[in-house]
C-alpha cells in the first residue's frame, strides 16, 4: 500500500512545494526529484501487483491492467522531467516565459502526473472522471503558458471541447450508475469498478450502451478520435515541448484506458443479448475512421509539431481499433502498441524541440539538414521517424504486425484499409522528414546543447521490445489481455 500511496501522492506533494519555490534552479531539480521518486514507487508497486495479484485499498484498485500503465506514465514523466529542466532554463533566458510561468509549469507539470496516475490507479469510476478533468485544467494552464494570441487561442479550445467531451463522459457515467442501481445491493457501490464488473452481466444491456456511446465520445475526445480531435494539433503546436511529450505519451493512453475499462463493463452486460459485440464495433468504427483521416492530415502540415500530433491520432486510432476488434491477439497488440508508441513518441517530441531551437522555428520548410548542423539531433529524429512507421525491428512494427494477423483472422475486410492506412501515414512523414534531416542547411542554423538521455533510452527500449519482447513483460502483458478480453495469448 506505502507504494502505490507514494507512486500516486509524491506528484500532489510536488504540485504544493514547486508552487512556492523562486529558485529555477532548485525547481528543476525537485521536478526531476519527484518524478524519480514516482517512478521507483511504481517499480515496487509492480513487483508487488505481480507476486501478490490485484491490490484493493479505499478507493484504489491496482492490477494487471492499469499496474503496467502506471510504471509507464511514472517513467516517461522521469525522463521528460530529464529533458525539462535544461530546456526550459533555455526557454525562460530567451525571454518566452518569466519567473512567475516558470513556477506555474514545474507546478503544473507535477499536477498533470497527478491527476494521470490518479485516474489510472483509482477504482472509482467518479473519481476517474474527477481526475481526467483535472489532468484537463493542469493541461490548459501549460498550453497557454507562453501566453502568445496562438497558445491562448490553443488552450481556449482545448478547454471548451475537452470540456464538453468530459460532461457528455460524465453523464455516461451517471448512467452506469443508473443500471447498477437495479443489480447491486449497495447502492454506494455503484460507482465502483470492481464490484460493477464482478456482477456485470446483472447490468441492463440497453442502458449500458446508451451510456458507452456517451463515455466514448466523452472520453474520445481526450483520446483525440475524429471528428472530436480539433483541440489536439493546436495544443502540441502552441505549448512547450516537455508537455507535448508527455501529453502525447501519456494523456491520449489515459483517456483510452477509461474507454476500455468501460468497455468491458460493457461487453459483460451485453453477453446473452442479441448484439453481444456493440461496443467493439463502435470503437472499431471511430479508430478507424481516425487512422485514416490523421494520416491524410500528415500530408498537409507545415509546423513539425502539429504533424507528429497527428501521427499521435493516428496511432490512438489504431489502438482503438485493436481494442473493439478484441480477442486475446489484438488486444496483446494494443497493449504492446500503447507501451511503444508512448516511448516513441515522446523521444521524437524532445527531438523536435531540439530541432526547433537548432531552426529558430518549428515550421517544416525551415528546418533542414539537421545532420549536418547537428548529427545526435538529426539521427535521432530519422530514428523516431523510422520507429513510429513501423520500420522493423522496431517495437511499433511488432505490434502493428500482431494487430493486423488478428484483423486478417477475425475481420479480413479491414485488412486493405489498415494497409493503406499504414502506407498513407509512411508517405505523409518521410515527404517531410528528408529534407529537414538531409537537405541544405542554412548558415544561420547553429547547434544547441541538446540533452540526448531521454531520447536513446526511450530508442534503445523501442529497438529491443521490436528484437525481444522479455518473458516478464510478455507474461505481464498476457495477464492483462486476459483481464481485457477474458482468455489468454500465451
Amino acid at each position: 500500500m506505502n507504494e502505490l500511496l507514494i507512486t500516486v501522492f509524491t506528484p500532489m506533494a510536488a504540485t504544493l512545494i514547486l508552487a512556492t519555490v523562486r529558485q529555477l534552479k532548485w525547481a528543476g531539480w525537485l521536478n526531476l526529484l519527484a518524478s524519480t521518486a514516482a517512478f521507483v514507487a511504481s517499480l515496487f508497486l509492480a513487483f508487488r501487483v505481480a507476486k501478490t495479484g490485484p491490490l484493493t485499498a479505499m478507493t484504489f484498485r491496482v492490477d494487471d491492467f492499469n499496474v503496467y500503465l502506471i510504471v509507464l506514465t511514472a517513467f516517461v514523466g522521469m525522463t521528460s522531467a530529464i529533458f525539462s529542466r535544461p530546456y526550459m532554463q533555455y526557454v525562460c533566458e530567451t525571454g518566452k516565459i518569466n519567473k512567475k510561468g516558470m513556477q506555474l509549469y514545474h507546478s503544473m507539470y507535477q499536477a498533470f502526473m497527478f491527476t494521470m496516475l490518479l485516474a489510472l490507479s483509482t477504482d472509482n469510476l467518479g473519481v476517474l472522471w474527477v481526475a481526467v478533468e483535472g489532468a484537463t485544467l493542469a493541461t490548459v494552464l501549460l498550453v497557454s503558458l507562453y501566453r502568445t494570441a496562438e497558445a491562448i487561442e490553443a488552450a481556449w479550445k482545448y478547454f471548451i471541447l475537452c470540456g464538453v467531451g468530459i460532461a457528455l463522459a460524465l453523464f455516461g457515467t451517471v448512467l452506469v450508475y443508473f443500471a447498477a442501481q437495479h443489480t447491486v445491493a449497495d447502492g454506494t457501490a455503484g460507482m465502483t469498478w470492481s464490484v460493477l464488473y464482478t456482477g456485470a452481466s446483472k447490468l441492463h444491456p440497453s442502458i449500458m450502451i446508451l451510456a458507452f456511446v456517451f463515455l466514448l465520445i466523452g472520453y474520445g475526445t481526450k483520446v483525440g478520435l475524429v471528428p472530436m480531435h480539433q483541440w489536439l494539433p493546436d495544443a502540441h503546436s502552441e505549448g512547450p515541448t516537455p508537455m507535448s511529450a508527455v501529453l502525447s505519451g501519456l494523456l491520449l493512453n489515459v483517456a483510452l484506458y477509461a474507454i476500455v475499462r468501460f468497455k468491458m463493463l460493457v461487453d459483460g452486460s451485453l453477453t446473452l443479448s442479441s448484439k453481444p459485440h456493440m461496443a467493439g464495433y463502435l470503437m472499431m468504427g471511430f479508430g478507424l475512421l481516425s487512422f485514416l483521416v490523421a494520416g491524410l492530415f500528415l500530408h498537409r502540415q507545415r509546423d513539425i509539431k502539429r504533424m507528429f500530433s497527428y501521427s499521435s491520432i493516428e496511432h490512438m486510432g489504431l489502438m482503438t481499433f485493436a481494442f473493439g476488434l478484441g480477442g486475446p491477439l489484438a488486444t496483446f497488440g494494443a497493449l504492446l502498441h500503447m507501451l511503444v508508441h508512448s516511448l516513441t513518441k515522446s523521444a521524437i517530441f524532445v527531438t523536435v524541440g531540439h530541432a526547433a531551437h537548432i531552426a529558430g522555428t518549428q515550421s517544416i520548410d525551415h528546418i533542414r539538414g539537421l545532420i549536418r548542423t547537428q548529427p545526435a539531433v538529426g539521427w535521432a529524429l530519422l530514428f523516431g521517424v523510422a520507429a513510429i512507421a513501423g520500420f522493423p525491428p522496431f517495437g511499433i512494427f511488432t505490434s502493428e504486425f500482431l494487430l493486423l494477423t488478428a484483423t486478417m483472422e477475425s475481420q479480413p475486410w479491414f485488412t486493405l484499409p489498415l494497409l493503406m492506412g499504414l502506407a498513407i501515414a509512411f508517405a505523409g512523414l518521410f515527404r517531410n522528414l528528408h529534407p529537414m534531416v538531409y537537405g541544405t542547411a542554412p548558415k544561420e542554423q547553429q547547434p544547441v546543447q541538446a540533452n540526448m538521455i531521454p531520447i536513446t533510452v526511450h530508442l534503445l527500449l523501442v529497438l529491443w521490445l521490436g528484437l525481444s519482447i522479455p518473458g516478464f513483460l510478455a507474461v505481464w502483458l498476457n495477464r492483462a489481455t486476459e483481464l481485457i478480453a477474458g482468455a489468454s495469448l500465451l
